[in-house]
């Protein structure tokens, strides 16, 4: 597929550039053109471009370590780019790099290992981020304790974490739990399990239930989302299985 001219039209909406569209780079596009973002997806493998161009505002074949190559897609004029390429990381500074001196908005940048974090740091790259250590983290959260489901870790020790409900708690309302006297924890919301059909399938998706009452009754199948420390979460699904 031929590069395209971005449209002046869409200048007035909000626009993020991904460049590199492997596995997560393409996961990033397709969530942000979802959410509503006009989105360019930018590589240098026209199979991965033609996979991704029904999903994308554009989509587009070059070589983002060309200055030029960038400039002819306006990339000074998104609110921001994500450069989400793998391989040599060379590319990935060089890339980086350019879109710094063209004085790009926003520009986060994927890393692998401590040594790049150094480098991109150093280039003044503020946003960064390494897919592989948060997919590592999550994995063996679940591995040690599977009762969680997924978690955001904040700083200083606290977590916003979805976890199964612990047994102890099945069948009584919220207030009787008493979440913020007895363990110190805060009740975002429940996400609960309800039976969807696609094509003719049924399967069971979980739904979030907005601000739960307090005369809510947990059920054996909810889901509780939790924000709290880290000893705090585990101390009440250690009590309450």
């Amino acid at each position: 597929m031929p590069a395209q001219i971005l449209n002046p039209l869409f200048m007035n909406r909000k626009k993020v550039a991904v460049i590199g569209i492997g596995q997560f780079g393409e996961a990033i596009a397709k969530n942000l053109s979802h959410k509503g973002a006009d989105v360019l997806a930018i590589d240098n493998d026209p199979k991965k471009i033609d996979r991704i161009a029904e999903d994308v505002a554009y989509a587009v074949v070059l070589d983002a370590t060309d200055k030029k190559a960038l400039l002819s897609q306006n990339i000074t004029d998104f609110d921001a780019v994500v450069v989400a390429i793998g391989g040599k990381f060379e590319q990935r500074l060089l890339c980086a790099s350019l879109l710094l001196d063209l004085k790009v908005k926003r520009v986060i940048t994927r890393y692998q290992g401590k040594n790049q974090k150094i480098i991109l740091e150093k280039l003044g790259i503020t946003e960064l981020w390494a897919p592989e250590d948060e997919v590592g983290a999550i994995v063996a959260e679940r591995l040690l304790n599977p009762t969680v489901m997924s978690y955001l870790q904040l700083p200083d020790n606290y977590r916003i974490v979805e976890v199964l409900t612990p047994r102890g708690v099945v069948g009584k309302k919220i207030q009787e739990i008493n979440l913020r006297d007895n363990y110190r924890l805060s009740l975002i919301t429940i996400k609960e399990e309800c039976p969807t059909t696609h094509n003719g399938i049924t399967c069971m998706e979980y739904h979030v239930t907005g601000v739960p009452d307090s005369s809510y009754i947990i059920k054996e199948t909810d889901r509780m989302v939790l924000f709290g420390t880290n000893n705090d979460i585990d101390r009440f699904i250690g009590i309450n299985e």
